[in-house]
């Protein structure tokens, strides 16, 4: 009975522990300010594939000329992909459809991109999506940017 006590404190502690955690590690990115909530998919679905599949929540950090995307499920404290801002393209913009709707964040816009040669979607609010359009169209003189 006593080892059965100890064995659900700990259990318990570390889960305590484990969401302390996430709370921490989502402050120390949100300290330096100018983030969002950002769902993203690096990889769109094939034809006959469900819609809903591959989204991945996050947090977008906007840093200098690139933005950095961070998994909200991770313990890692660098960020899963950086964006280079004048190497994306925006191809398209779009409400959720089918199963993305119950996949992502309610509100939220998915804004269709290419960065380099990969196929990346993004998914946050309007006021998001405003904030990042002006950070892309805000590019230093000289470099190309391409908002649809």
């Amino acid at each position: 009975m006593v080892l059965a006590l100890l064995v659900s404190g700990a259990v318990l502690a570390l889960l305590v522990l484990g969401l302390f955690g996430f709370g921490m590690r989502r402050r120390l990115i949100q300290r330096l300010g100018g983030t969002f909530d950002c769902s993203a998919r690096f990889t769109p679905p094939r034809a006959g594939q469900s819609q809903g599949k591959g989204w991945l929540y996050g947090v977008a950090r906007y840093n200098g000329d690139h933005v950095e995307w961070f998994r909200v499920f991770s313990y890692a404290l660098r960020p899963r992909r950086t964006l280079q801002r004048d190497r994306i393209q925006v191809r398209d913009r779009r409400q959720p459809v089918g199963e993305e709707e119950l996949a992502l964040l309610p509100g939220a816009v998915v804004l269709s991109c290419r960065h380099d040669e990969w196929d990346v979607e993004l998914a946050m609010s309007e006021d998001a999506l405003t904030g990042f359009l002006a950070w892309l169209e805000a590019a230093p003189p000289g470099q190309r940017v391409n908002v649809a």
